[in-house]
Parts: structure tokens; sequence; C-alpha cells
């Protein structure tokens, strides 16, 4: 059965996105504890692609729907879970990238979604925060999605964040979203 395209962002409202957001459903990957099998021999690279035996996963559907079974573990490593099976899946930095933004609303009262390369929609919100974490190659902002996972936010995305950002006129750089405040200026 073929998965139905994804929405064009720019033309939904926020309704139609919490409408979206209310209708997907996850399988519980959480209450999931079946044997560990060993490894997937897949691969999550650093810029969003997914890799089978070293080579790309090229069907946008198959990496939509191994998203869905992906869970993190307590000791931080990642696994794709069934009722039946457990296979580790390396990730190189997060498991998902951000690589689309919708904002509404302007100050305290924005609202920031987010696009996943998975297809998935994320609502920046006290449970689903933005941070920046530095790192050797310098600051990278992250969001969180789900169960200790995280989305690194693609340049082109932070790029549109830090301007909107920039445009505020507040103490400290950085953005609202759904009644919290994220600050984008590194400081602790």
């Amino acid at each position: 059965m073929p998965m139905e395209p994804l929405p064009d962002l720019s033309t939904l409202s926020l309704a139609d996105i919490a409408r979206l957001l209310a209708e997907k459903r996850l399988p519980p990957v959480e209450k999931w504890n079946p044997d560990h099998c060993g490894d997937s021999d897949m691969r999550i690279a650093r810029d969003g692609t997914w890799y089978h035996q070293g080579s790309p996963i090229g069907r946008e559907a198959m990496v939509r729907l191994f998203s869905t079974i992906l869970r993190r573990e307590p000791d931080g490593s990642h696994v794709l879970v069934t009722p039946v099976e457990k296979l580790d899946i390396e990730v190189e930095d997060a498991p998902f990238v951000a690589v689309e933004l919708k904002t509404e609303g302007d100050g305290r009262m924005r609202t920031l979604i987010f696009r996943l390369n998975s297809g998935d929609l994320v609502t920046a919100s006290a449970d689903h925060g933005l941070t920046l974490r530095e790192t050797p190659d310098g600051p990278h902002p992250y969001l969180h999605v789900r169960g200790g996972m995280e989305a690194l936010i693609a340049r082109s995305v932070y790029y549109e964040l830090m301007n909107l950002a920039l445009e505020e006129d507040g103490e400290r750089i950085g953005l609202w979203s759904e009644g919290a405040f994220f600050p984008l200026d590194g400081a602790a």
C-alpha cells in the first residue's frame, strides 16, 4: 500500500497541522521488549540519509516506515524494534533532520513547526525543545522529537530561525514557540 504524499507545509494553517499531528499514530515501540536479534546493518548518516549494507535506501516510503519503529535505548544507542525483534542501527549524529520550518505569530505568540526528513511534523514546545549544542566543529541546533531522539536542524532552517530571532526585539537572541522560550545565542 503506497504512503500518502506529504502535504505542502506552506499551505497548512496551524489548525490543519494540529489535526495532522492528532491523527498521527506511531507504533508503541516503548512498550515492546523483544530479545535482541543482532545488527540491522543499517546506518543513519549525519545528513539524515539512511543506508542498508552501505547503500542508500532510495525509497522514501521505506525510510518513513523504518523511522516509525526507531527507538533510543537507555544507554543512548538506537534500535529498530517490533513486537518480535530488536536490531541495532548506527546513528552518526541525530536520527532525524529538521528540513523545513513554518512559523506563525510573533514574539511570545509565535509557533514554530518543523518538518523532519521522515515527513513527521514537530511543534517546538516545552515537550519538544530547541537546544544549541557546542560541538568540535561549532554550535549545532537540535529539536527534541520523541523518546530521547532529536533532529539536527538543517543549516538552511537554522539560518531561517536565526533571522527570525534577530528580528525579535528581546533581551536575548532566541524565539518563543507554544509559550516556551528557546535561546539561540549559545549562552547558558
